[in-house]
């Protein structure tokens, strides 16, 4: 079930970030890294909300485009409202997972991640194709791709849980850098736009 964003728990100075899991398993290693971000993101001045209705959104067809779904309405304004993106998602036979595509394509005439800073985490080091692929796709969407935070987070094989991710510095520093590199780019966007 899709959890509103409430904008009551988020204290104002944080920026607000949607993360995007690619994976529609709960188990998910991608899910669990996004999970740990969402811990350590006030740290970094950040309010990061989990987007839950990917496996929800119908196959995009441009014949709908004007009359979508209230599922994908939902989905395009908790893009509108977010001042980042934050996307995880693993490699399905050297491709992004139709979901993850799916929901992009959805986003493309509506223009709702142009300008936009996102990150590309990666939790798997065998995920190179599929991870360039993403920042391929969401680049040509006229999105801020950080590169340098797109970082891989390899938790395949190590059954990590969220805390666990915390608690080891070889992966909560990474995650921590790649945080608070999207802040000074949001920070630094919104800079501009008040000039």
């Amino acid at each position: 079930m899709k959890q509103p964003i409430n904008r009551n728990e988020m204290p104002a100075s944080h920026a607000n970030v949607l993360a995007i899991c690619g994976s529609l398993r709960q188990a998910s290693i991608n899910r669990t890294l996004l999970q740990a971000a969402q811990k350590l993101a006030p740290e970094t001045g950040l309010a990061i909300t989990l987007f839950e209705g990917l496996g929800t959104l119908p196959i995009f067809n441009p014949d709908d485009e004007g009359r979508e779904p209230q599922n994908v309405l939902d989905f395009k304004n908790q893009l509108k409202r977010a001042d980042g993106v934050l996307v995880a998602s693993p490699e399905y036979a050297h491709g992004v997972t139709g979901a993850i595509k799916n929901a992009l394509d959805w986003t493309v005439a509506s223009g709702e991640f142009m300008s936009m800073p996102v990150v590309a985490l990666n939790a798997s080091g065998r995920a190179t194709i599929a991870q360039a692929a993403l920042i391929d796709t969401i680049g040509t969407m006229d999105a801020i791709i950080l590169h340098d935070a797109c970082v891989t987070i390899a938790l395949n094989g190590k059954n990590y849980a969220t805390d666990d991710i915390l608690a080891d510095e070889t992966t909560r520093h990474p995650l921590q850098q790649a945080l608070t590199m999207l802040a000074a780019a949001i920070a630094q966007k919104q800079d501009g736009n008040a000039a």
